[in-house]
């Protein structure tokens, strides 16, 4: 069973940086798209960003410029960094990640990791 594990969320200052890292395990296919999103209370679980398995990277515009997403292959690990958060940052992060299995890709999801922007 593929297992995703998150870290690096908190409680930051406007302005500040944090870097998010989601690791997979009992990974045994090819990974394909690794992504982040996040859901605030009260409203809708939205993309914040994609990485494909060539490297090529996608945004919501409400981060760009300001978040990077990466990823590391033989940690199987995808990584936000957030830099200039503000409060409407304020959010549950999830990482997503599609693994190539035979004749589908499946998407498994992590478990969350708050991230707080507040002074």
């Amino acid at each position: 069973q593929v297992q995703l594990v998150e870290s690096g969320g908190g409680l930051v200052q406007p302005g500040g940086s944090l870097r998010l890292s989601c690791t997979a395990s009992n990974i045994i296919f090819r990974i394909n798209s690794m992504a982040w999103y996040r859901q605030a209370p009260g409203k809708e679980r939205d993309l914040v960003a994609t990485i494909t398995s060539a490297g090529r990277t996608n945004y919501a515009d409400s981060v760009k410029g300001r978040f990077t997403i990466s990823r590391d292959n033989a940690k199987n690990t995808v990584y936000l960094r957030m830099n200039s958060l503000k409060p409407e940052d304020t959010a549950l992060y999830y990482c997503n990640v599609n693994v190539e299995e035979l004749t589908i890709i499946r998407a498994y999801w992590g478990q969350g990791t708050q991230v707080t922007v507040s002074s």
